[in-house]
């Protein structure tokens, strides 16, 4: 029986190709939609905690009026060196971050940058090629830039693999870089630079040594992270919050998830995606059933359930959510590679996207195939005999 339903439903749809081809158009374009919505905001996280994600560290210590890595403040560095005082306690290293406006070396246009500065003898990111630099950002005013940048760095990018260096403007203060590292873009800021803590201050001249952005703190081995943190909390004021890395990631990616306007932007475009399939769908599956209301007529005359019926057209919608989402998730792959491309954004399918789409796109098709059904219950054999 299911084997005889199937022709069907397929010749069926593909007996108006013009309306069949609009409709699988109409999938890829709601399936294309969704993917790079939700690729974007993929990006939207995964591009603003690769630096968290690099950090050698095992708890963080932030101001309490820290919003994002853009907008840490800046807490009293005198809390790291009372952390210390607890015995499962290691080390701590003080960073500071924040975002500075720069001299573009190649267009010479004033930009936004994201300035990294710790103290070149405690490494604060796993980041080998930085960690091997660590003797050249001792140098007054001597940074280390970011190759992955979004933006037109090509020239400056090209000097230093020649083993030249380049010199700009931050802050209105003369700097030269001397080397490169690989990091890339986020929608905090397009660039970034890693200088030792002695440069950033030079650099920040109103940020004071006592007041940092970012506290490191390395636990000594068989120290239970989550319950260090609960220590230090109660022990520490509460101008400041004590977290793991993981949810220092997490922190920042709730600050896009709540605050950030952009992420209910890409979450609207899946929404809208997802309408707008189906209505198409809806649509060409409606007047499908309009056109063949006879047929189904007849069919119920000559001893058919009005399930089989059902079956039918849920079956076509079937067939048209998988010949839409083949096509539009093999145009989403060349579409996310010319973007992370021209934007240095970590935008990649992953398995977890396709198989959410693909059932995204199952739902959408049989809840505009479950719309139309109900005209079904019109097919009476008495308007044809």
């Amino acid at each position: 029986m299911f084997k005889r339903k199937i022709p069907l439903a397929w010749l069926q749809l593909i007996k108006q190709r013009g309306r069949f081809i609009v409709a699988i158009c109409g999938i890829v374009f709601a399936d294309f939609l969704m993917l790079m919505q939700l690729g974007f905001q993929s990006a939207l996280y995964d591009s603003n905690t690769r630096l968290h994600e690099l950090l050698q560290t095992d708890l963080v210590v932030i101001s309490r009026q820290a919003q994002n890595l853009g907008l840490l403040s800046s807490f009293p560095r005198r809390r790291l060196f009372q952390a210390a005082n607890l015995s499962e306690v290691e080390s701590f290293n003080p960073v500071y971050i924040r975002l500075g406006v720069w001299k573009s070396p190649q267009t010479k246009l004033d930009e936004s940058i994201l300035v990294i500065g710790f103290n070149p003898d405690k490494p604060a990111f796993n980041l080998p090629v930085v960690n091997q630099s660590l003797d050249l950002i001792k140098y007054p005013d001597t940074l280390l830039f970011d190759r992955n940048a979004n933006g037109k760095y090509q020239e400056a990018i090209a000097q230093l693999n020649q083993g030249k260096s380049v010199t700009t403007e931050l802050q209105g203060r003369k700097i030269t870089i001397r080397g490169l590292y690989e990091v890339g873009a986020s929608f905090v800021a397009n660039a970034s630079v890693i200088t030792s803590d002695q440069n950033f201050l030079r650099i920040f001249s109103s940020q004071q040594a006592g007041r940092v952005n970012l506290g490191l703190i390395k636990l000594k081995s068989g120290n239970d992270a989550n319950v260090v943190v609960k220590a230090l909390q109660s022990y520490l004021l509460d101008d400041v919050k004590v977290l793991t890395r993981q949810q220092f990631i997490d922190f920042e990616k709730k600050y896009w998830q709540e605050n950030g306007a952009i992420g209910f932007i890409f979450s609207l475009g899946v929404t809208i995606g997802f309408l707008v399939g189906v209505i198409i769908v809806y649509q060409i599956i409606y007047s499908d059933v309009i056109d063949h209301m006879a047929e189904y007529a007849t069919l119920k005359a000559m001893g058919f359930r009005h399930t089989y019926l059902l079956s039918v057209v849920f079956q076509e919608a079937l067939i048209l959510a998988i010949l839409g989402y083949i096509p539009g998730c093999l145009i989403s792959f060349g579409m996310y590679n010319l973007t992370r491309n021209a934007t240095k954004l970590p935008l990649f399918m992953t398995t977890e996207r396709i198989m959410q789409i693909l059932i995204l796109t199952v739902i959408m098709c049989v809840i505009s195939g479950a719309i139309a059904m109900r005209k079904l219950n019109s097919a009476d054999p008495a308007d044809i005999f």
